[in-house]
């Protein structure tokens, strides 16, 4: 991949076609990346115990490689 942590991308397609991000996280036997504030989603966690309460938490999940394009690289 040429692709790797720091790297400014553009996302080429999908929900946030056109959004720019910086790469921080990489799973290559996935081929996705992680980009910082991009495609977040909600995870609702349940209380472990009863007297705990439930929270809700924003995620960033990851992104196949495809649909980005490296537009500054870091050195």
């Amino acid at each position: 991949m040429k692709i790797q942590k720091g790297d400014s991308v553009k996302i080429i397609s999908g929900k946030h076609k056109g959004e720019y991000g910086k790469v921080f996280s990489i799973i290559k036997n996935k081929n996705q990346v992680l980009i910082k504030n991009i495609n977040i989603k909600t995870k609702h966690i349940k209380p472990k115990q009863t007297e705990d309460k439930g929270y809700i938490k924003k995620i960033e999940t990851p992104i196949h490689y495809s649909n980005i394009k490296l537009i500054k690289k870091t050195i």
